[in-house]
C-alpha cells in the first residue's frame, strides 16, 4: 500500500509521543485563543484536519511563538516536542467542533428522542426502547467505521484499537431517570417535551442532554475523528455504554464477568476537571403497611415524590378526601403560607379544593439527590407539614401520617443527618447528605426512601449500624408499624498518580479556565469499583447540575466544549508513551 501523507503525519505524531517527558507539557492555547480560532472558521468548511491546520497557518493567530512552529512541524512531517504535540491535540479538539459540531448536536437530538426509561416489570435488556437505541448506536458506529458489539443488550461496546496492550475504558450510559411531563414547564409557561430536544436560547432542553446521552455522543465523535484521521494510538479504547446506571447497576458487572476489565477507566458522567473521589451511595427504605384510616378529619389517600431514589422532584402532592373540602383547603392554605415563611420562604404550599378532594402541593426546586443543596426538597417539606397539621387533629391516621411522623421525628427538613444525629463531614469530600426522594405505594406498602451520599470518615458498617439503631429506638418508642431496608456502598478515593491523570487535569482545566486541582463528587458512577477509575466531566462544578431535574438541559456551548475536550483527551491519552 502506498505511504500516504496522512499516514506520514500520523507516524510523525506517534514518534514524537514516544519521547520521554521530563515535565508536564502544556498546550499553551488559552480558551480565548480557542474562541478566536473558532471565529475564523465560523463560516468556513474544512474537509479534514490537515486542511484545517493549513488554513489556520495562514491566519494571524498562527503567528505566535508557540503555535506556528507546532503547525509547521506537523504539516512538514518533522518531529514535535511534547508541548507542540499537545498543541496539535488541542487543535484537534477545536477541529472537532468546526467539523462535527452540528452533526453531533443532531445525533444528541436523535438519542434523546428514544425514551430509555426503566419500566416496572420489564428487564432493561428486554425493553423495546433499549433495543431501539442499541440499533441506533450500532448504525452510528458502523457509519463511523468503528467496531460495535452489543453484549446481551446490557452494555454496548464500541472499540478503537491501538498498537499496545493497555485498555482504556470510556464510560457513559444510555438509560435516563423517569420524568413527570407536567412539570416540564419553563417560567414563561412554555411546555416542553422531555424526549424532544428543544432549543431555547443556548439551552438544549431534554432528558439525557446532561445525563448522559451527551457523553455517548461526544465520545463516539472523538473516536470517529481519530479513526478517520488515522492518528496512531499506543493503546486501545473501548466506549462502554451502560444500560442500568440509573437503576439496578447490574449491567456493568454482567459485562465484566464476561470481558476484560480496562486498565484505566474514565466516566464521562460526573464533573470536571478530574474527580478522584466519589461518595458512597446508600438508601434507607421505609415500608409502612397500608391500613384503614382511623379517627376524625380528612383522609390522605395518596402522596407523590421522586420517581427514583436518586431524584429530588420539583413538586410533591398529597390528595385528601374531606366532607368539607373548601374549608379544609382554606385552613391548609393559611397554615401552608405560614409554614413556608417559617422555613426559609424558598418554596410554596398550595391547597385547592376539587369536589370532595383537596390537592395539597408543595413546590420546591428539583435536584439530583447527590446535590441536595442545589434544590429545595418538596417531599420532606410536605411530610413535615402534614405531621404539623396532624398534630392539630386535621387528619385521620393511616400509613401516610405514619410516614409523616417518621420523617418529622428523624429527618426533618435537614439534609445533613442532623435531626437523626448521624451527620459528619470530610474536609475534601464534604458532608454526609440525607435526602427524602422516592415515594411509592403498592398493594401492601407505602414506601419512602432516604438517599444517602457518604464521605470517608466512618465505615459503612458503622454508619449503617448507627442509623438503624436510632430508627429502631424511634420505632419502639413511637409504636409505628414499619420495616426498614438498608443498603450502603463505600466511598471511592483514588491516589492520583501517573502521566495519564496529569494529562487529564491539564486538558480539562486549560480548556475550561479552571483551577488545576483534582475534585470530588457526591455522585457515584460506573467506575466506582474499577481500577484507575476517575470522572472526566462532563459537568462544571460551579454550575448547577440539571441531570435528574425537571427541565434538564445542556447548553450548546458546553456541549461543543465537551466535544472539543474529549477529542483532545482521547488523542493525548492515546499517544502518551506511559500512563
Amino acid at each position: 500500500m502506498p505511504f500516504s501523507l496522512k499516514q506520514l503525519a500520523a507516524s510523525t505524531l506517534i514518534l514524537a509521543s514516544l519521547s520521554s517527558f521530563s515535565h508536564l507539557a502544556q498546550a499553551n492555547i488559552t480558551p480565548q485563543q480557542s474562541a478566536a480560532i473558532l471565529k475564523i472558521f465560523a463560516d468556513t468548511s474544512v474537509s479534514d484536519f490537515r486542511e484545517f491546520l493549513g488554513k489556520l497557518s495562514k491566519s494571524n493567530l498562527a503567528g505566535n511563538d508557540q503555535l506556528a512552529p507546532a503547525i509547521k512541524s506537523f504539516l512538514d512531517h518533522t518531529p514535535l516536542n511534547a508541548e507542540q504535540q499537545n498543541e496539535i491535540h488541542r487543535l484537534l479538539g477545536i477541529y472537532a467542533r468546526v467539523k462535527y459540531g452540528a452533526a453531533a448536536s443532531e445525533t444528541l437530538r436523535e438519542l434523546v428522542a428514544i425514551p430509555t426509561v426503566n419500566v416496572d416489570g420489564v428487564p432493561q435488556h428486554d425493553n423495546p426502547e433499549f433495543i431501539k437505541i442499541a440499533e441506533k448506536i450500532k448504525s452510528l458506529a458502523q457509519a463511523f467505521n468503528l467496531n460495535f458489539r452489543n453484549v446481551d443488550n446490557r452494555v454496548y461496546e464500541i472499540s478503537l484499537d491501538g498498537s499496545g496492550k493497555e485498555l482504556v475504558g470510556i464510560h457513559a450510559h444510555a438509560d435516563v431517570v423517569p420524568v413527570t411531563p407536567e412539570n416540564w414547564v419553563l417560567q414563561d409557561g412554555t411546555k416542553l417535551d422531555p424526549f424532544k430536544v428543544t432549543l431555547v436560547g443556548d439551552r438544549m432542553y431534554g432528558r439525557g442532554t446532561e445525563d448522559d446521552k451527551n457523553g455517548i455522543v461526544v465520545a463516539m465523535y472523538a473516536m470517529k475523528i481519530i479513526k478517520e484521521e488515522k492518528l496512531p494510538l499506543a493503546r486501545n479504547f473501548k466506549l462502554l455504554i451502560d444500560t442500568t446506571e440509573e437503576t439496578s447497576g447490574d449491567a456493568i458487572p454482567y459485562y465484566f464477568a464476561r470481558n476484560p476489565t480496562p486498565d484505566y477507566n474514565l466516566a464521562l458522567d460526573g464533573g470536571y476537571p478530574v474527580v478522584i473521589a466519589e461518595k458512597g451511595y446508600g438508601t434507607v427504605m421505609a415500608n409502612f403497611p397500608l391500613r384503614a384510616a382511623q379517627g376524625k378529619g380528612a383522609e390522605i389517600s395518596t402522596l407523590t415524590g421522586g420517581l427514583a431514589t436518586n431524584q429530588i422532584p420539583s413538586t410533591s402532592v398529597a390528595t385528601l378526601l374531606s366532607d368539607q373540602p373548601a374549608e379544609l383547603a382554606a385552613t391548609l392554605q393559611k397554615a401552608g403560607d405560614d409554614f413556608a415563611k417559617r422555613n426559609g420562604g424558598d418554596f410554596s404550599v398550595a391547597a385547592k379544593a376539587d369536589g370532595k378532594q383537596v390537592r395539597l402541593t408543595v413546590t420546591g426546586v428539583s435536584a439530583h439527590s447527590s446535590e441536595p443543596e442545589s434544590g429545595v426538597n418538596p417531599v420532606a417539606r410536605l411530610l413535615v407539614f402534614i405531621h404539623e397539621q396532624d398534630g392539630k387533629g386535621l387528619f385521620k391516621h393511616n400509613q401516610i401520617t405514619d410516614a409523616a411522623r417518621y420523617v418529622a421525628d428523624n429527618w426533618g427538613l435537614d439534609y445533613l443527618g442532623g435531626k437523626l444525629g448521624v451527620g459528619y463531614s470530610d474536609a475534601f469530600m464534604g458532608p454526609l447528605t440525607t435526602s427524602l426522594t422516592y415515594v411509592g405505594q403498592d398493594a401492601k406498602l407505602f414506601k419512602l426512601a432516604v438517599n444517602l451520599r457518604v464521605p470517608v470518615g466512618k465505615t459503612t458498617e458503622a454508619l449503617q449500624s448507627e442509623i438503624s439503631q436510632k430508627i429502631a429506638a424511634w420505632s419502639k418508642q413511637s409504636k409505628v408499624a414499619a420495616t426498614f431496608d438498608y443498603s450502603l456502598d463505600a466511598p471511592m478515593y483514588r491516589n492520583p498518580e501517573g502521566e495519564w491523570v496529569k494529562a487529564l487535569l491539564a486538558v480539562a482545566s486549560e480548556n475550561l479556565g479552571m483551577p488545576h486541582t483534582f475534585g470530588t463528587s457526591a455522585g457515584a458512577t460506573s467506575v466506582h469499583e474499577l481500577p484507575n477509575g476517575v470522572q472526566f466531566g462532563l459537568a462544571r462544578p460551579e454550575v448547577k447540575y440539571t441531570g435528574h431535574n425537571d427541565n434538564e438541559f445542556k447548553t450548546v456551548e458546553q456541549f461543543l466544549l465537551d466535544l472539543q475536550i474529549v477529542t483532545e483527551m482521547m488523542g493525548r491519552i492515546g499517544q502518551l508513551p506511559k500512563l
